[in-house]
This record gives structure tokens, C-alpha cells and sequence, in this order.
């Protein structure tokens, strides 16, 4: 092809096989080749006609819509020049964008034209709107022709495409591609076979980057292979994009695939410490087997991973940044073939290519034909030289900037990259990291940051690091992760960072180790593509010396310290109130977008009963159970939320779905409150006879209180939670007649984690309860239990107290009294945490005693306790009824102890 214009024209040849699957919020939309070439030309005529005349710039700034690349389409066929724009730029930047491309015409969305209009970033530019309606007079539609006539034609040296850069080192920098860079580039990367013509491919990346525009859209589009366009980048709708699209491969970046591989193995852990050390043992296997010789049984072996995320699913291709080769090599294992490659937006965009189920993973492949690479000579012995590339795909310079120019290009034309390698023997290329962020210290030493920055990042308790050259010395701006230390006290992560900075220094160079370091809880600053913006490290560093520690400073962070993907998402009206409430409710911790909601916030599964009442009062949007298991972070939060608020059919409140706790729970989850069988019935009683005899002989075991159970009726047993031995003792404790009607509530992670214990579990009445998920199908079978007449034991805690200590009671057992209000009897158990401590597995003899109190009514409880929301008072007033037993139980002066008197 001569230019760009020739692939536009060819589109209507593939005819009906589909062009574009774009999922929406339930569904999804396929538009045909015929259809999408239709639209381009009649669209390419009506902006010819309406004054866009050959070699216009014309901004092209909205999330990947299946209209965003039918207006670029038409802009290649009318002869114009399209400038795709980040949608999430800042205004200043975004200014630069429109001033220096003197872009007359912009094809944008709806709130991005309120934007431009309200920050007067751009009078004199026509404003076409993508998801306007069709009666609106801006509406892209209004400019489609009723016939096409004869077009402008390009020439393969016109201009194409400016992209601009993504801002690394300072303000964007225009990047002209002519219609010969990019159609030589195509050609070659064609010729190669990543592509086959029964792909479906899946482009999740946004196409105002060189890298997803040409072989994310334009080859497949070439090749009349589809392209899904997932409806957000959330894991949940890439997921279903993988499904519903039939995608055998996708075109994406590293951290799309860290994200992958982190969701695998996270998944993979929740199964189990003997599932995961299988799982990983398998890995190892087939990782071997690929590297040395050459065979792929990963996607035999982890036929049910394939079949649950994407059956169809065969390669992964990753640009944009380098892959990790023990990531790369880990996909290879899991049954994927891993193709990568390398260039730059001005190289249009490959120089080097990987092809996929190739090895040398380590490597970015062999020079595309067509492209001379060669290294420099480096400036001193020992050292890797600059790469240096020339071809047909090269740019011939920047936008406006003859001097940024002539420094890009040597005097014979080879384009300076700016990356440092090597080839090796066999002429695959390998980086070694960016020319222009070495560091060269006072004594003459180069140092390259990304080095010690991955060293850094080997720690537990290290999120990310910067390094930087700071008064003539190496500095490192580090973030730490503190999700293992409760409370993350400010001298006790000091101390764990002081230690592991001197720890892994050792495995550096003298002159690669820092000599200085501050720690910020915000997250660095970074590109979408995920790269580094080094330029900003400076003024951070000084900020966070002069802040003083990770978790000195408190509440949000602040919008301009935010990247463009949260100042974007913190653009729709819910996510921003939701984020306005999350800093008043919590008003102590830092927030930011990456704050863990759990190990940060110390939300568990049972307060989200509370917070998404909190949320639906104060942000009027309802986050049901299914999105509340997706969430880990406040930005995920703030995703569901405005995911949520684009549903038109709000669903009931948490208390009005827990009256029908049946139509919360599955059929498998059902099945737990199922009776057992005669068999499984006769194994429960023997259990809990076993239990009774090996409690009450093993350990002194003082039982007091047992008059106050309710002799008819159902009722909820709340005990405290200090030792594994608790419900064992709870068991041994009650009457032989109360067993038999009596339901458990156990945590998943211990009481199904295994076909051995799962049956146990069914013989004795233990309903799952998991931490994972979200809360109502955990509430679903505590209220389903007490419905049927059954007994209830609930601990209200959420878990064992590590310190011994009463920890707060969790909201879930107040919701399910408020649906069942049935008498609550409160416990005290002592001891076991001596007999067993937590997190050992050594039982030793010790005095245990288990105290049951008087039943408390909902009614007193609701009226007595302290919080805002009914279900927050229940537990606060119950919890006063179980710590005044704990202190009633306490020993007296002659061996005494005192009957309870519940709080009144």
C-alpha cells in the first residue's frame, strides 16, 4: 500500500464479517466492514465538503469508541491530518496540543467539549461531537454524506498522523508520521505473522498512542480481522470483553499482563496452601520444559485457567515499555505465546520485533526488514552504546522544533533513540535502560536508576522507587507498602525501610548504592503507558523531606499530584462524590486513588453492609455484591460507583434483599443449609461426642451461664474470638440436644479449603462465610438459618484478636437482627489463647473457661448501643455485653466470680 488511504479504501471488501465489537454496559454492538466503510467514506465526504480541507490538523479526543476510529478513518480518506489527543491531559498540556497543531476542527465527546468550553482552552475551533445525539446540531452524524464523491488524494510523503509525545521529560512534543513512515512499518510488521486472518483481537490500550493505533487498529483493520473494545479497563469488563469477544489475542502493555498475572495468583492463593504450592510446582514444570526445549504444555496443563478466562486466547503481545522476561517466560508456561517488540513514536512505531512462541524472551527481538540498527560507540570502555535507527518508517523530525530535531538525528540519519543496548550473538537486540535518565555522579561514575529501582522493588515493604542524582548525590524517592504492618506506625516503617535498603544495597555496585532515601505515601508520577516521568522527581523529593515520612501527611491527595487516569475518572460526578465522602469518612489516613481499601481503610467483608449504605445516602448510587468483590483499592471503588450510576434500575437496599436471603445465595451455596443426610447426621453427633470428651479431659473446662440459653426457640450465640480452639469450645460447652439445631458460621479459608474439610463441615452444620466476597451471601445464610428455626453461632469480630484484646464488632450480625430479631446471647471464653495462641499450631494444657450471659432483645440493644447507622448500634451495645462479661469473669479476691447483669 502507498498510503494510509488504501487501507480505508479496502475496508469494504471483508464485506459483513465484523469490523468492531464494542461491549456496552450489557451488551454488545458489532459493526460490520461494510458498515464501518460506509460510514468513513460518507463522513470523508461531508468533512471534505463542510471546509476540512488536504493536510488539516484535526484533534481526534475521546475513550476508544467505535465512532473515534470511524472519524479518524474518514480524516486519512478526506486527506486530512488527525492528532489523537489523550483524553485525560491536563489543561495546560492539552492548550499546548491544540496551540501548536493549530487544529481547526476537533472530533471530541461530550464532556470533553464542556471542558474546552468552560477552560476557553481553544475559541477557534469547531467542536464535533461522537456520542451526541442525532438531533444535535454537533453531532458527528449531521456531516455524513448522502453519496460520496471523489476524494483529496494523499501522497505517500504527506503527512499522516502527528502524535504527540506522552510527556516523560516536559511538555508534549509533536511527532509527524508521513503516510510512507506508517504504511512501511505495517508492511513489515505483516509480513511477520503476528496477526492471522481468524484473530479477534482485543485492543484495551488508547489510540492517541503510536503503538495501539498502528498495530492495534490499523493491521487488523488491514487484515480485516475484528478488533473488541472492552467497555472500561477495570479487570471485570476485560474479563468479560476476553469472553464475550472470542478474543484470540490481545494487543497490550506490561502492566496489563502484571495485572493478569497478579489476578491469577491471587486466585490461586485464595485455594489453599497445598493448591498453590501445586500450582506453582506445575509452572516451574512447563516453564522448563519451554525454555529448554521448546515444548508448550501450559495450555494442556492449565486446561480449566484457559477455559475460565479465555478459551481462545493464543497470543499476547506487549509493547509500549519492556516485559519483565520472567513475566514474559511465565505466560509462555501458563500456554500463551508471548510476542514483543520495540521502537518509538518516532520510529512509527517498531524497529525490533519479537515474534510470538519465539525464545531469547530476554531480548526485544531482530530488527524489522527494511530497519538499519546499529550501536554507537560508547563514551567509555566497558559501557553499552546508544541505538541507533534508520529507515523507512524514521521520522524526519519534530513538529516545529528544528533544534529538538537535529539533536534526534546524527549527521548520516540515523535517529538517536535514546535507549542503550547491545546485540547479542545471535542479532537480537537487548536494552539496557534510556541514555537520557543515567545519572552521572561527581566522580565520573554513570548509573543507571531503572537498576536500582528493581532492586528496590524486590522488597515486601517497597510499592516503587525513584531514583534520582539530589545535591550531587543518589537519592531515592521510595513509597512504601505497609499493608503488612497494623498499625503502619511512622518509626516502625522507618525502621523496616532503613533495613531493607541497607539489605538489598549489598547486591549493588558501590557506586549504584544510594546514600539517601524519603519515603511518600503517594504513588510516583507515571505516563499511561506506565513509564516514569523523571523530571517531577526532583520537586517530590523535596516535598516529602520536607513531610517528613510516609504517614506524616493525612487526607486526600491533592488533583494535581494525581495521574491523568484518576484526574479523568474523578471527572464523573459519582466517582467524585463518593471520593468527597471517603475523605470525610475518613479523615486520618492518606487517600489516594491506590489506598488499599482493606489493609488502608480496614474495610472488611461485613462493613460494606454499612459503607454502601453510607455511599447510597450520601453519593446516591447503589454498590451491589457482585461489584464490592471486584474492589481492593479506592480507585476501584470509584470505577463501580460510576459504573453503577450509568444503570437506570437501582437495586433494593441491603436490607430489603436480605428479607429473601434464598435469592441471594446460588444453588451450591443453597445446599449448605440443606439438612444432612442420616450418614452425615450420625458423623456430626460422633464428632461433636469426640469433641466433648477431648475438650472437657484435655483442658479444665469451667462452664458457667448455660441456664441462660434459650430452652424453644432460635437464638444467635456471639462469643469473642482470641484462638482457633474457640469454637471447639463452644461445641463442648453446649447442651448434646442444642447441637442438632444449631448452624456455624466458618470463614472459608480454613473450613473449605479442602474435600476433607468441606465434608466435616456439612456433618456439622458450618455455613461458609468468605472474606473475598461480598457481604450479603454471607448475611444471606445467617438469616435463612434463624428463618428455619435454627440456632445461630456468629462470631462478631470478623476474626481472631492477635492482641487478646476485644476488637470492634462487625455490622453484619446487626443487619441480620435487624431482619431476625431474635434474642442474642453473649460470650466469654478465656483461656485459649493460652492453650493455642494465634497463628501456632502447638496445643498446650491450660485452664479454659467459657461463660454464656444473659439473652439480650434487639429492641435494647438497638436502643442502648452508640453509631450512626442500626446495625453499627447493635454490635457496639452487644460488644459492651461481652467485654462486661470478660471483666465479670476476671478472678475476684477469695476465687469468686460475679452473674452478668447486661447493660440495661
Amino acid at each position: 500500500m502507498d498510503t494510509l488511504q488504501t487501507l480505508v479504501h479496502a475496508l469494504a471488501q471483508h464485506g459483513d464479517k465484523p469490523a468492531l465489537v464494542a461491549l456496552r454496559k450489557h451488551d454488545l454492538e458489532i459493526w460490520s466492514f461494510a458498515r464501518l466503510a460506509d460510514l468513513t467514506q460518507r463522513l470523508a465526504a461531508g468533512l471534505t465538503a463542510a471546509g476540512v480541507q488536504r493536510g488539516m490538523r484535526v484533534v481526534v479526543m475521546a475513550p476508544n469508541w467505535p465512532e473515534w476510529i470511524v472519524a479518524c478513518l474518514a480524516l486519512l480518506a478526506a486527506a486530512a491530518v488527525p492528532v489523537p489527543v489523550d483524553n485525560q491531559l491536563s489543561d495546560e498540556d492539552l492548550r499546548h496540543v491544540l496551540d501548536d497543531s493549530e487544529a481547526r476542527w476537533a472530533f471530541l465527546s461530550t464532556l470533553l467539549a464542556r471542558r474546552i468550553s468552560a477552560g476557553n482552552l481553544k475559541r477557534d475551533v469547531s467542536l464535533v461531537l461522537l456520542d451526541a445525539p442525532d438531533n444535535d446540531e454537533r453531532s458527528w452524524r449531521r456531516f455524513l454524506a448522502p453519496t460520496v464523491h471523489v476524494l483529496p488524494a494523499a501522497k505517500p510523503e504527506h503527512l499522516a498522523v502527528l502524535f504527540y509525545t506522552s510527556g516523560t521529560t516536559g511538555a508534549p512534543k509533536g511527532v509527524p508520521l508521513t503516510h510512507r513512515n506508517l504504511t512501511m512499518n505495517l508492511e513489515a510488521l505483516l509480513s511477520l505473522g503476528l496477526i492471522h486472518t481468524t484473530d479477534r483481537l482485543l485492543l484495551p490500550l488508547p489510540l492517541h498512542h503510536v503503538y495501539p493505533f498502528t498495530i492495534g487498529m490499523l493491521a487488523p483493520l488491514a487484515l480485516g480481522v475484528p478488533l473488541v473494545l472492552p467497555t472500561s479497563l477495570t479487570g471485570p469488563q476485560i474479563l468479560r470483553a476476553l469472553q464475550m469477544g472470542q478474543v484470540t489475542g490481545i494487543i497490550g502493555v506490561p502492566r496489563l499482563y502484571e495485572a493478569l498475572w497478579a489476578a491469577i495468583a491471587a486466585r490461586v492463593r485464595q485455594r489453599g496452601r497445598i493448591a498453590a504450592t501445586l500450582f506453582h510446582g506445575a509452572l516451574a514444570v512447563s516453564v522448563a520444559l519451554r525454555r529448554r526445549l521448546g515444548w508448550s504444555i501450559g495450555r494442556w496443563l492449565f486446561a480449566p485457567l484457559h477455559k475460565q478466562l479465555s478459551p481462545h486466547l493464543r497470543v499476547v503481545a506487549s509493547g509500549g515499555a519492556a516485559l519483565d522476561p520472567a513475566l514474559a517466560w511465565t505466560l509462555e508456561g501458563l500456554g500463551w505465546q508471548v510476542a514483543s517488540g520495540y521502537g518509538l513514536t518516532e520510529t512509527s512505531p517498531l524497529l525490533a520485533f519479537h515474534p510470538p512462541g519465539g525464545g531469547h524472551l530476554d531480548s526485544v527481538g531482530t530488527p524489522l526488514p527494511g530497519v538499519e540498527i546499529r550501536i554507537s560507540q560508547p563514551e567509555q570502555p566497558g559501557q553499552y552504546g546508544e541505538v541507533l535507527a534508520k529507515g523507512p518508517n524514521v521520522f524526519a523530525g519534530y513538529w516545529r522544533l528544528p533544534e529538538k530535531t537535529r539533536a534526534a538525528l546524527t549527521a548520516d540519519g540515523y535517529f538517536r533513540t535514546g535507549d542503550v543496548g547491545y546485540f547479542d550473538a545471535d542479532g537480537y537486540l537487548h536494552l539496557v535502560g534510556r541514555a537520557s535518565e543515567m545519572i552521572v555522579l561527581s566522580g565520573g561514575e554513570n548509573v543507571r536508576p531503572e537498576i536500582i529501582e528493581e532492586v528496590l522493588a524486590r522488597s515486601a515493604h517497597i510499592r516503587e522507587a525513584g531514583v534520582l542524582a539530589y545535591e550531587g548525590r543518589l537519592a531515592a524517592l521510595i513509597v512504601p507498602d505497609t499493608s503488612a504492618l497494623h498499625p503502619p506506625d511512622k518509626a516502625q516503617v522507618a525502621e523496616v525501610i532503613r533495613r531493607e535498603v541497607e539489605q538489598l544495597s549489598r547486591a549493588l555496585p558501590s557506586h549504584h548504592q544510594i546514600s539517601e532515601y524519603a519515603l511518600t505515601p503517594d504513588p510516583l508520577p507515571r505516563t499511561r503507558l506506565g513509564k516514569l516521568r523523571r523530571y517531577t522527581l526532583a520537586e517530590r523529593y523535596q516535598q516529602a523531606k520536607r513531610r517528613g515520612g510516609p504517614i506524616a501527611e493525612t487526607g486526600p491527595l491533592p488533583l494535581t499530584q494525581m495521574s491523568s487516569d484518576d484526574r479523568q475518572l474523578l471527572e464523573d460526578e459519582t466517582a467524585q462524590r463518593v471520593w468527597e465522602w471517603l475523605a470525610r469518612r475518613f479523615p486520618h489516613v492518606r487517600l489516594t486513588p491506590d489506598t488499599h481499601v482493606h489493609l488502608d481503610l480496614g474495610v472488611d467483608s461485613l462493613a460494606w453492609l454499612t459503607l454502601t449504605l453510607e455511599i447510597r445516602e450520601y453519593a446516591g448510587v447503589e454498590v451491589d455484591e457482585e461489584a464490592i468483590g471486584r474492589i481492593e483499592t479506592v480507585r476501584d471503588l470509584l470505577r463501580e460507583a460510576a459504573i453503577a450510576d450509568q444503570v437506570s434500575e437501582r437495586g433494593a437496599p441491603p436490607l430489603e434483599q436480605l428479607q429473601r436471603p434464598d435469592a441471594l445465595l446460588s444453588a451450591q451455596q443453597r445446599h449448605w443449609l440443606q439438612p444432612p443426610g442420616p450418614f452425615l447426621r450420625t458423623l456430626g453427633t460422633l464428632l461433636f461426642g469426640l469433641n466433648r470428651v477431648l475438650m472437657r479431659h484435655l483442658f479444665p473446662l469451667t462452664i458457667q451461664g448455660l441456664e441462660h440459653l434459650p430452652p424453644h426457640g432460635p437464638c444467635i450465640i456471639a462469643p469473642n474470638h482470641r484462638s482457633w480452639l474457640d469454637p471447639l469450645v463452644v461445641a463442648a460447652a453446649l447442651p448434646p440436644q442444642y447441637l442438632p439445631r444449631t448452624y456455624w458460621g466458618g470463614w472459608t479459608g480454613i473450613l473449605f479449603t479442602n474435600l476433607f474439610m468441606r465434608f466435616v463441615s456439612r456433618a456439622t452444620r458450618v455455613v461458609p462465610i468468605d472474606p473475598q466476597r461480598g457481604p450479603l451471601s454471607s448475611m444471606a445464610f445467617g438469616v435463612a438459618a434463624v428463618q428455619q428455626g435454627y440456632n445461630l453461632v456468629w462470631f462478631p469480630e470478623g476474626g481472631i484478636s492477635r492482641t487478646g484484646k476485644l476488637q470492634r464488632f462487625r455490622p453484619g450480625l446487626g443487619f441480620i437482627l435487624l431482619v431476625q430479631p431474635v434474642p442474642v446471647v453473649p460470650v466469654w471464653i478465656a483461656g485459649t489463647d493460652r492453650a493455642l495462641p494465634p497463628d501456632r499450631w502447638r496445643v498446650r494444657r491450660h485452664p479454659l473457661r467459657i461463660t454464656f450471659g444473659k439473652p439480650v432483645e434487639r429492641e435494647v440493644l438497638q436502643r442502648v448501643g452508640a453509631g450512626e447507622q442500626p446495625p453499627e448500634r447493635i454490635v457496639a451495645a452487644l460488644r459492651e455485653c461481652v467485654a462486661a462479661l470478660g471483666k465479670l469473669d476476671e478472678p475476684r479476691p477469695g476465687g469468686e466470680t460475679t452473674a452478668l447483669q447486661p447493660p440495661s
